[in-house]
């Protein structure tokens, strides 16, 4: 039996002109794939009307985790196992393959993939992108919105795919500029939110407001190994630079807010008080 039969791929899009063809390009052995598209004005629409396993939903965004739960419980999906995917993701076909031959016990909820990090089709020696969940039983799955993004949440057994999935996006730099920019804010409003006793160490690096860029640009360029990849490994440094950046900048203003409400709530009180009070003729 193929397992490919079992799954519906799931796909989230806003103007992935750049990317979408590759990527369903890779999934033609999968027979129900839903796009859910979240108001592209590019050519987006187009491409995927030229796969017939495809088809397209629409719906204005709100958050991540909304919009993949809408796409799990509302876009139609009939098959009991879904493969989630971002539109920049690209499978090989080794992966395909391992894929279509999988057999889950009962005891298995979902399957986590690890990542090759591309820049413009080329893949480089490391990266700090994290497995993720990508293929699981859509019954005994849920997802939670987590800082700038979504988090699946599985009831069961995870089992590991040997494969890596290639995540190559070729959207223009500036669409990644205004992405992050609202990713920052989100992740920076997270952070201060959390109680210090749940944080990771990567939690609290970024909270101090410094030292998270500084131990990015050594990490990705030097552990990372992106000093050997030439000018894709050292744009890759700097993007991942640039968006520790951008988070410990949204932290420190937001700090810097709250000491200049403090210091005005305090300058009001003082001038309220009684002892400043005019002496009576």
């Amino acid at each position: 039996m193929n397992f490919l039969d079992q799954i519906g791929v799931l796909i989230l899009t806003y103007d992935e002109a750049p990317n979408i063809g590759r990527t369903l390009g890779a999934l033609r052995a999968f027979p129900e794939i839903v796009v859910l598209d979240s108001g592209s004005a590019d050519a987006t629409p187009s491409i995927v009307e030229g796969f017939a396993n495809a088809r397209l939903v629409a719906r204005p965004f709100d958050e991540h985790a909304k919009q993949w739960s809408w796409g799990l419980t509302q876009c139609g999906l009939t098959r009991p196992w879904a493969l989630a995917l971002d539109a920049d993701y690209l499978l090989p076909a080794e992966l395909v393959d391992e894929i279509s031959r999988l057999a889950p016990s009962d005891q298995i909820s979902a399957y986590r993939a690890n990542f090759r990090y591309c820049i413009n089709g080329r893949p480089l020696s490391g990266a700090l992108y994290p497995p993720v969940m990508v293929l699981f039983r859509r019954d005994r799955a849920r997802y939670v919105q987590e800082g700038h993004t979504q988090r699946l949440v599985v009831n069961g057994v995870i089992a590991e795919l040997k494969k890596r999935i290639d995540h190559d996006d070729r959207k223009p730099l500036c669409r990644w500029l205004q992405s992050q920019q609202r990713y920052a804010r989100l992740e920076a409003l997270h952070l201060l939110d959390m109680q210090r006793g749940n944080m990771r160490l990567t939690d609290r690096l970024r909270l101090t407001g410094w030292a998270a860029p500084i131990l990015m640009f050594l990490y990705a360029l030097i552990w990372k190994r992106c000093i050997l990849d030439g000018w894709p490994g050292w744009f890759y440094v700097l993007q991942r630079t640039l968006a520790e950046t951008m988070i410990a900048l949204e932290i420190v203003d937001r700090r810097l807010q709250r000491q200049g409400a403090g210091l005005g709530a305090a300058s009001g009180a003082t001038r309220a008080s009684p002892t400043d009070k005019p002496r009576e003729g």
